[in-house]
């Protein structure tokens, strides 16, 4: 009895936790989407709030004339976050089924590589005179794709830890007795028994892709050029690409218009996460069962 009652205080306490953490983390995006409807004149006087004190559509209004520019940033960061997700997926898991081979010659020269380049790197100096002088990706929409984006140590070692520890190795065994080559193995077995885990990889690298702003600022000078987090934060740092977008200084609601293109551009990670959430625990969990 006394041990039935501690598991249901731990229990209690879990869930109290929980949903202290849960609110923790939904009021500030219920904040930043009651704040896009809230009269801008209101909001700089009252400050914002969990419902809208002055209920305004303006910023939305905005950004829709604007759209010619903004939606052809939302439109670059869609064709950036799917290239990226479907170019790491194509490196990251012929890398970690590789490296899961125990009888791969040079696979602990191999690895520690890989590992070193999660500790070390060239620093941002390097890498730019990298890829603007020898790879020649300046105002090129690679730039959002290839720069510390492609893969990782991490994600390869992610998913070579799901192949050894949740791949049984008797069926790459059964399979070349009948004749299957190592392709072969890996495109029959390995890729539709790692679902979980690649889905898991594949929310990682989008988020990472959909969020990043970096490449767009150090690689791309064409305005024209600059996906949906570039707009957003120039417009948040910088007065003259805000004035490049308005026509009018009066009656533009500048605050309430950054938390609607925020809220625009935060809308298909929301949309998209409750698809991969069933695989998101399950790769993670597995694929730390054996490194």
């Amino acid at each position: 009895m006394t041990i039935f009652k501690k598991k249901n205080r731990f229990l209690l306490l879990s869930n109290i936790i929980m949903i202290l953490v849960s609110i923790a983390v939904i009021v500030p995006f219920w904040i930043l989407f009651a704040a896009s409807f809230t009269d801008e004149t209101w909001a700089v006087q009252h400050g914002f709030s969990l419902i809208p004190g002055k209920w305004s559509t303006l910023a939305y209004q905005y950004v829709l004339t604007r759209w010619q520019t903004f939606g052809k940033a939302y439109l670059i960061t869609i064709c950036v976050t799917l290239c990226g997700v479907i170019l790491c997926l194509c490196v990251t898991a012929p890398c970690a089924y590789m490296l899961s081979k125990r009888n791969l010659y040079g696979r602990g020269i191999i690895t520690f590589l890989f590992v070193v380049t999660m500790l070390f790197n060239g620093g941002m100096v390097a890498s730019y005179v990298n890829y603007t002088q020898i790879f020649h990706l300046k105002n090129s929409y690679l730039a959002y794709v290839i720069p510390n984006l492609v893969t990782s140590a991490f994600t390869i070692m992610l998913v070579k830890g799901y192949y050894q520890g949740s791949v049984p190795e008797e069926l790459y065994e059964s399979a070349k007795i009948d004749g299957a080559s190592e392709f072969r193995c890996f495109l029959k077995i390995a890729l539709p028994l790692s679902k979980p885990i690649l889905a898991t990889v594949a929310l990682m690298q989008g988020i990472a892709y959909w969020n990043d702003w970096q490449n767009g600022t150090y690689y791309i000078n064409d305005y024209a050029k600059w996906g949906i987090m570039n707009v957003l934060n120039s417009i948040n740092n910088s007065a003259s690409y805000l004035s490049q977008l308005t026509t009018q200084s009066e009656g533009v609601p500048t605050i309430t218009m950054r938390l609607a293109i925020a809220v625009i551009g935060i809308l298909p990670l929301m949309c998209a996460y409750p698809f991969f959430q069933k695989y998101f625990v399950k790769g993670i969990t597995m694929g730390s069962v054996k490194g």
